[in-house]
């Protein structure tokens, strides 16, 4: 009778190995972290290294998304907007249709946000547009058709919480931030 030895066994033999070693290793880590004072301080050092460059990066990606935000409204105002009311209507249901299909996909933001603020260009009242978006649009996006008006300036949306003159809410109509 021959004794050989079982994949079964040599599999549990191995898995054993490799999880006493990987337990050794995170209590020799959790004992250098412990008592070595050099140890603890470049983790800190490793730490606040990654979040710097988290940081940094964070800020280059807004920074790029401003650049493109504003490269994306100065074409829309150079290639002009509808003037006649049934050209202006379609135009507005087109952008709306364009910007819903859009703003499904996170990576298409941008764009959904272009054709809502194209929207917006040509509605008669964009200031209940600007409600209705509050209220149907995605954040992230409401978020850069926001940029994209402080950009362009010439969208009268003073009074969002109604009528410039009405005092219902009680509000002074200063923004706190």
């Amino acid at each position: 009778m021959s004794s050989s030895v079982r994949p079964t066994t040599i599999a549990l033999a191995t898995l054993g190995a490799l999880t006493t070693g990987l337990l050794a290793y995170a209590a020799y880590f959790d004992h250098k972290r412990r008592t070595d004072p050099e140890f603890r301080k470049n983790l800190k050092r490793e730490a606040r290294r990654i979040a710097k460059v988290a940081k940094e990066e964070a800020e280059a990606k807004g920074a790029n998304q401003k650049r493109k935000i504003r490269a994306l409204v100065t074409e829309a105002q150079e290639e002009g907007y509808p003037t006649n009311v049934e050209e202006k209507e379609a135009y507005f249901m087109n952008e709306v249709g364009r910007g819903e299909v859009l703003c499904q996909n996170e990576k298409t933001h941008v764009d959904a946000a272009l054709c809502f603020f194209n929207a917006l260009k040509v509605y008669p009242q964009p200031g209940d547009l600007i409600t209705i978006y509050d209220k149907t649009v995605p954040k992230p996006v409401l978020d850069i058709v926001a940029e994209m008006v402080a950009f362009d300036g010439s969208i009268p949306v003073g009074g969002f919480g109604g009528p410039s003159g009405s005092d219902a809410g009680g509000s002074t109509g200063a923004v706190d931030d």
